[in-house]
């Protein structure tokens, strides 16, 4: 599998216990290709706090310690709102292919949020096919998204 990544370095990935049999799955998927990941819970399907989850996940994407990261709970919502307070995170809500092409190509985010209650396992893991090998392409895009960061 072609990534738009640097896949020497870990995929981050996290969840809530809304999220945990996704969560699973696509590590499943990662394991499936050969794919180096970095696991940061929850572990179980125990009810739980998804911020506990999304802010090392996207710790560890925004210091470049994995190439990219996948957060997953009930919504999406949670997560993404959550990873997004990290300054240099663009995380994207997708839940539909289209989207996670979009998102990549247009917005260069480097999260993928999935909405557990709301897709397919096999969506998400397409979803995922389709965020990793989709590269950002730049150009009028690049203008837009350089200003999405606070210059405080």
């Amino acid at each position: 599998m072609q990534s738009s990544f640097d896949l020497s370095k870990p995929i981050a990935i996290g969840s809530d216990h809304a999220g945990f049999d996704y969560k699973e799955s696509l590590i499943s998927f990662l394991e499936s290709k050969g794919l180096p990941f970095k696991d940061f819970g929850t572990h179980s399907k125990d009810s739980t706090d998804y911020p506990d989850y999304a802010h090392p996940v996207a710790g560890a994407v925004e210091a470049g310690e994995c190439s990219f990261g996948i957060l997953l709970c009930g919504s999406a919502n949670g997560v993404a709102i959550t990873a997004n307070k990290h300054q240099h995170i663009r995380a994207a809500i997708c839940w539909g292919e289209e989207l996670a092409q979009l998102a990549r190509a247009h917005n260069d985010a480097n999260i993928i949020c999935i909405p557990a209650r709301f897709v397919s396992e096999s969506d998400a893991e397409k979803m995922l096919a389709v965020f990793m090998t989709t590269a950002f392409e730049g150009g009028r895009h690049a203008n837009r998204v350089n200003k999405i960061a606070c210059h405080v």
